[in-house]
């Protein structure tokens, strides 16, 4: 009873969410710089009160879509606004493949925390293959936070590796990759080496031919080493170009080793896995991640690994780490990451854009754990930045089914969540993977219907190119 008296008591001077709203740092968690200078930088005039709202014209305009060589997809409110117009060109890339057989379709999957490991991307890979083919997990880093806990492919390295990140190195000493990271085999006295072996997945029988992405140097002396069969291969490390690669398998291998042989001063980016036919999505997580990073990527070396590698499709999948900012005016992210996307769109000339909202996350109110307050204007201002730059848009949070479905992820049994009220586990994680590929066939779908309806003689979507660039001179 005396308990009851306190807890009673006390009750009435908590205040009604227990945790902060207020951005704060923990030990090994990362929080992205750029994030951080977009959030103080933001002007005066910007809210950053708790309670702050924000709203835009845009909400309460209809977004009128116009012919794209024949096919046009009805008009939307911006409250159900998916963007699949600006889609089109990813869209006829599938109806090539899907009719054809022959080319591929590739996807560069940008993302934090969520998609750590490759939990969903790896599923959203699966469902994608099974029904347009291909084979193998794409591009894979030197070194991962997450290679002990990935399931699609077993990866290993040496220790001596030195990595630069996007995420905490404004100044690298050579541009990112394609993955927002550059490694360097820079330990003299001992050899590096990396290792990957094939994983579990229905499409994950070999490793397939397998390519090393690295920079320029002026470095004459590296080679690579490999062992296939009996023997042992030798390839020596050419810098004619600002992205080099060479090809060390191109059969049905399941492993491979590779070390890096004098190889100092070499920016090296990753290796590539597929079988050069079907889908490929390339997961390029990292924890801590706002998207904002992305921005810095150099445009000529993006052009170089689009050259080489042709991504049709760029999905980013932030909010995680951008929720709980002290306010709920998230017009700065708004105005940061729209610059992202237009940088975007000059490194991979040709692909379109997805952007996907942030998932529902619980924080406690009182005793009750409910959907963050925040959840809502930062999926509304995600929605924004989607159609200012004309990219396609999937409301996670409502996917998963709004308001305090992530409470019910956790509770129900099995879960589909962990207790942070946060992260999908692995069975949430293929449930996402579905919802974001049931979104995007849904209107491939819908995309050949109206296709046929056109029946224009040759159908040549507008490509992304002009896409971007109209949205430039708006």
């Amino acid at each position: 009873m005396l308990s009851a008296v306190f807890f009673l008591g006390i009750k009435r001077v908590l205040p009604d969410k227990i945790f902060s709203d207020k951005a704060g740092t923990t030990k090994n968690v990362l929080i992205d710089s750029m994030l951080i200078d977009a959030f103080e930088a933001a002007p005066d005039s910007i809210d950053k009160t708790p309670e702050a709202t924000t709203g835009d014209p845009l909400d309460d305009q209809p977004v009128t879509y116009y012919e794209t060589n024949g096919v046009t997809f009805p008009d939307e409110k911006f409250e159900d606004y998916k963007g699949n117009q600006y889609l089109i060109p990813f869209f006829e890339k599938l109806y090539q493949l899907e009719n054809s057989g022959e080319g591929n379709v590739r996807i560069a999957y940008y993302g934090d925390s969520m998609t750590d490991g490759d939990m969903i991307v790896q599923d959203f890979r699966n469902d994608l293959q099974q029904k347009f083919g291909g084979e193998g997990v794409g591009f894979v880093s030197i070194t991962s936070e997450s290679a002990a806990s990935r399931n699609s492919i077993k990866h290993d390295y040496s220790a001596n590796w030195k990595m630069q990140s996007y995420l905490n190195v404004k100044y690298p000493k050579r541009p990112f990759g394609v993955n927002g990271h550059v490694f360097f085999a820079n330990d003299t006295a001992h050899t590096e080496w990396v290792r990957y072996q094939i994983g579990r997945g229905k499409f994950n029988k070999s490793l397939g031919k397998a390519t090393l992405f690295y920079g320029r140097s002026g470095n004459d002396k590296a080679t690579v080493s490999y062992v296939s069969g009996k023997d042992t291969i030798y390839k020596k490390l050419t810098m004619s170009g600002l992205l080099n690669t060479v090809n060390l398998l191109s059969g049905s291998s399941k492993a491979i080793k590779v070390n890096f042989n004098q190889a100092d001063s070499i920016p090296v980016y990753g290796f590539n896995f597929d079988d050069g036919k079907g889908v490929h999505v390339d997961n390029f997580s990292q924890r801590g991640n706002s998207g904002i990073p992305i921005s810095m990527f150099n445009v000529s070396l993006m052009n170089a690994f689009q050259a080489k590698l042709g991504y049709d499709l760029v999905i980013l999948h932030y909010g995680t780490n951008v929720l709980n900012y002290g306010t709920k005016d998230y017009s700065w992210y708004e105005r940061a990451m729209t610059k992202t996307v237009k940088r975007l769109h000059d490194c991979f000339p040709g692909a379109v854009i997805l952007v996907v909202s942030t998932a529902d996350k619980a924080s406690k109110y009182g005793t009750e754990m409910k959907t963050d307050s925040a959840v809502v204007p930062l999926s509304n201002s995600q929605k924004r930045f989607a159609l200012k730059t004309q990219s396609g848009f999937a409301n996670l949070y409502m996917l998963m089914g709004g308001n305090g479905s992530m409470v019910k992820w956790v509770e129900e049994e099995p879960a589909m969540a962990g207790k942070d009220y946060t992260h999908p586990n692995f069975k949430g994680a293929k449930k996402i993977a579905s919802l974001l590929y049931g979104q995007l066939i849904q209107a491939y779908d819908q995309y050949k219907e109206l296709r046929k309806a056109a029946k224009p003689e040759v159908v040549k979507p507008e490509s992304a190119d002009t896409i971007s660039k109209n949205t430039a001179d708006e």
